[in-house]
């Protein structure tokens, strides 16, 4: 049996290990607070670095770009444990230059490195139908894929190129934040004009309108459900991804730069750990008026 390792059970992360151990897979996990994998039948191990002689394939969950250097190349960290051979698949959402240069020195160990964000937030991790955007050889994505296939209902290899992966999640993630602006706009004015704002959403998320964004969002925002499936604080580490990649190649995303100053807006008001469809928050300032009330 192929043996799993995960480091990461945040937000996302608890909710793809369950998937796996559910499958029938053995799992060996570390994570900053070791209480996270209560309710999980797995193994917990007190480092990184304690993952990897129990794993052919590591899996890595965590924030940001430092956060993955420090689990994988840190004193303690993952890739200290593995050997030639092993795959580690990178979850988060980071640099993609980064990417490249993670990339390389797993490489220089013998060991691949599959960069994998993931879409769909935590009720996909939850259900097991993430989106899975892949960069990395086609080898190792062919090894790594069936276990992948717990949490996930679609796969897509992007690119060979180290760092494919993480670029197309920053393309996901401009659809995400202006499709959230677009639907924060949208039920406000419904709201102004007196409307059923649940009839409204009813009537139109299934036309051309429709998004995921709008469709699993808008109830919460109607409801002034703010628990987050993917927070503000993360949202924002995003959206900085993104902007520097458009500043790397010269794009232009004005739609975006708008979001983010929005969700700074939040930030300073202490609302970084609400989900990021308090974006709505923003314009209600804007309007003068609160969207549900």
């Amino acid at each position: 049996m192929t043996r799993l390792g995960f480091i990461g059970l945040g937000i996302m992360g608890r909710g793809m290990t369950a998937n796996l151990v559910e499958a029938g897979h053995r799992v060996t996990v570390w994570n900053r607070t070791p209480g996270k994998a209560d309710g999980l039948d797995v193994a917990v191990v007190d480092s990184p670095q304690d993952v990897g002689p129990e794993s052919d394939i590591v899996f890595v969950c965590v924030s940001d770009t430092p956060d993955v250097e420090e689990v994988v190349f840190g004193d303690y960290g993952v890739i200290h444990g593995m050997t030639g051979g092993d795959v580690l698949v990178d979850h988060s959402t980071i640099s993609p230059v980064a990417t490249k240069l993670f990339a390389s020195q797993a490489e220089e160990l013998g060991i691949d490195w599959v960069d994998a964000p993931v879409s769909g937030g935590s009720e996909g991790a939850e259900r097991g139908t993430l989106a899975v955007m892949a960069g990395g050889p086609t080898a190792a994505l062919d090894r790594v894929r069936p276990f992948m296939e717990a949490f996930s209902s679609s796969i897509v290899h992007v690119g060979e190129e180290p760092g494919s992966g993480q670029m197309v999640k920053a393309v996901n993630q401009v659809l995400v934040v202006l499709n959230q602006l677009a639907a924060s706009e949208a039920l406000l004015l419904a709201q102004s004009a007196g409307l059923d704002l649940r009839k409204t959403l009813a009537a139109v998320e299934g036309g051309a309108a429709g998004s995921w964004m709008l469709s699993n969002r808008g109830p919460q925002m109607i409801g002034r459900d703010w628990r987050p499936g993917f927070t503000i604080d993360l949202q924002q580490k995003d959206l900085r991804l993104v902007l520097e990649a458009a500043d790397e190649f010269g794009a232009v995303v004005p739609g975006v730069a708008l979001v983010h100053q929005l969700y700074r807006s939040l930030q300073t008001r202490g609302l970084g750990g609400e989900g990021n469809h308090a974006l709505v928050k923003a314009l209600e300032q804007l309007t003068g008026f609160e969207l549900g009330r």
